[in-house]
């Protein structure tokens, strides 16, 4: 089964369907993307923060992949945001994963109130002409963060990676992406799970005889969000890969759309900020 790809705004092509690896403890994550790979992932979502680089990286090098088949994604931990940290966050990742140059990096939080993002940014944008990553993106931003980066600084970012799920679909960034050519990427994507026990959704899983699950991934799909949903049983890594031998009509992803909320899983952007340990 082929996972389709979306072509990000510097020519980089990114798979729509990858595999996230936050809150994988570093001890299951070897085998958890193992079984990702096996199953026909090729998009990898980890981050500094989550401790989990070098066993992704381990994972990737025992799969006998070619790891240029491999696209993998880390994220700049929030404790990094000067420009020379930032810069030197870079090179960790890379030691950690094990490799010359990552496929992309973002910058996990804006934390506007306590840091000045546009030089973490800077340092990623030299990152990027140096030819240590093939792309750089961004977390978490809302509008005025991006309008502010846009506005200050060189690269525009390839993605934006967000809270997105039916009870928060974020119709204002996903315009803004769309008007932008920046890609969304959709962090917790079921909502931790509390979507799938919607009476909407479940009625469609059972029209069309698929997990409540794999309809929530569907509808990202078919609204161009890459999306990366997190397992560590076999059984559902390889349930979640299994969303591209169906389709949903116009008005299941509609009705789905309707569910929203603007109820979120996590921290609020605006709000949400780092305290040094």
């Amino acid at each position: 089964m082929s996972v389709a790809t979306i072509t990000l705004n510097n020519g980089v092509e990114i798979p729509q369907l990858g595999f996230g690896v936050f809150q994988i403890k570093p001890q299951d994550t070897v085998q958890a993307v193992t079984t990702a790979l096996e199953t026909g992932y090729r998009h990898i979502d980890t981050a500094e923060m989550y401790g989990n680089e070098r066993e992704v990286g381990e994972a990737i090098r025992k799969s006998g992949l070619d790891p240029a088949e491999v696209f993998v994604t880390s994220k700049l931990n929030n404790g990094f945001q000067t420009y020379d940290d930032a810069a030197r966050a870079l090179d960790g990742t890379l030691d950690a994963l094990g490799v010359e140059r990552l496929d992309l990096f973002l910058i996990h939080w804006p934390l506007a109130t306590v840091r000045d993002f546009t030089e973490a940014w800077k340092a990623l944008e030299q990152g990027y002409r140096d030819g240590k990553v093939r792309a750089i993106g961004v977390s978490n931003f809302q509008v005025h963060h991006l309008n502010r980066l846009l506005a200050e600084t060189t690269v525009k970012p390839v993605v934006n990676q967000i809270e997105l799920h039916p009870y928060l679909t974020q119709p204002q960034l996903r315009a803004y992406g769309a008007d932008h050519d920046i890609a969304i990427e959709a962090w917790s994507p079921i909502a931790q799970g509390g979507v799938l026990e919607d009476p909407t959704i479940t009625a469609i899983a059972e029209r069309v005889g698929k997990s409540p699950a794999q309809v929530v991934l569907r509808w990202h799909v078919q609204l161009g969000n890459i999306v990366f949903p997190k397992s560590v049983t076999p059984e559902r890594i390889r349930e979640n890969f299994e969303i591209f031998d169906f389709e949903l009509t116009d008005a299941d992803v509609t009705s789905i759309s309707a569910l929203n909320k603007d109820e979120r899983t996590g921290p609020d952007p605006d709000t949400f900020a780092y305290v040094p340990r």
